[in-house]
């Protein structure tokens, strides 16, 4: 019987490629789970080189590919795992093979650092995209006109997607079976990986965030951890212009040029980092959570998180609970 179902999907892979991120898309979409009708889903192909028949990825693993690049030309939907190596240009006929795709009216979808190849096939450019947040510099370097948004887990611009770090990957494939035929086949596939059946693509990349480097002797890294000390009392610029005894103008110089960000910015991010850390790991109520953060009321709070994080506070605690032992009731407060 003729499928029924999305088409087909080709999963490209190249030499040097890391197994995990071959092996997410393999997982989730070589076969039908539970549940789902193995008419309605997708025709499945792993797509190597040209007259090979394998691709050698990271040592010692191989991908036997019953499929060429060719076929992937053909394919409704391509999905591009990371890169080799974000160091050097990702392999020219791949690049040719996914741009050529696109043109026939292909869906692409990059993973991880997969978007090297989208951005080096000229297909992200005008787009909002995001990418592993280590990354971002080498991607921004290489491609300066690249809208990177390094604040979530993955965007659906419609026949373009691009996800950010390696699970973000898996969320992006949850998503594309949802977007496809619905949310009970995306549940039965999130079921049987044992993940979560829907992490929404604003959702922030969960980056561990300390103080940047900052050069030794431009004052402002010492500052950035006093102010990290004190994210439960309502800084403004002008303390830390005091604090690293610089004008107010030259810190926000400083700021731009070292971290990307102003230094209200940079408190927003830093307090809400704080919180999630309170969510996960306290039963804290999100009142004395916003107080510990440095946010207010809870109005305020769950106003910021949503806006910045993509999901609230009660969802997010939900989402990332550990197991009840782990639970602290009120740790204290640093500084």
């Amino acid at each position: 019987m003729e499928s029924t179902g999305p088409g087909t999907l080709a999963v490209a892979v190249a030499p040097g490629m890391p197994i995990f991120e071959v092996a997410i898309p393999y997982q989730v979409f070589y076969e039908p789970p539970l549940g789902v009708d193995p008419d309605n889903w997708y025709r499945f192909q792993l797509c190597g080189p040209r007259d090979t028949g394998h691709a050698t990825l990271r040592d010692p693993f191989v991908a036997l590919t019953a499929h060429d690049y060719d076929d992937l030309i053909r394919a409704d939907t391509v999905i591009v795992p990371s890169v080799p190596d974000v160091r050097e240009e990702p392999p020219a006929d791949l690049v040719d093979a996914v741009r050529a795709a696109y043109e026939r009216g292909a869906r692409v979808a990059s993973l991880c650092t997969g978007a090297f190849v989208l951005a080096a096939a000229g297909l992200l450019e005008g787009r909002r995209m995001t990418t592993h947040w280590r990354h971002i510099a080498a991607l921004r370097e290489r491609h300066p006109r690249l809208d990177i948004d390094p604040g979530v887990l993955y965007i659906d611009d419609g026949r373009i997607l691009t996800s950010a770090g390696t699970m973000a990957g898996m969320d992006l494939c949850i998503h594309l079976i949802r977007k496809d035929l619905g949310s009970h086949a995306a549940n039965a596939a999130a079921r049987y990986l044992v993940v979560s059946p829907h992490r929404a693509g604003g959702q922030a990349q969960y980056l561990q965030s300390p103080v940047p480097a900052t050069p030794a002797d431009s004052g402002l890294a010492e500052t950035l951890e006093w102010a990290l000390c004190r994210l439960e009392n309502p800084l403004t610029v002008a303390d830390l212009a005091t604090h690293a005894n610089i004008s107010e103008r030259t810190l926000a110089r400083r700021f731009h040029a070292e971290l990307g960000a102003t230094p209200l910015q940079w408190l927003l991010t830093q307090r809400l980092i704080r919180a999630r850390e309170l969510l996960e790991a306290t039963d804290l109520p999100v009142d004395a959570i916003a107080a510990r953060c440095g946010l207010g009321t809870a109005a305020n709070f769950r106003t910021h998180f949503n806006r910045e994080v993509g999901i609230a506070p009660s969802e997010y605690r939900r989402s990332h609970r550990p197991t009840r032992h782990e639970v602290i009731t009120a740790p204290a407060v640093s500084g």
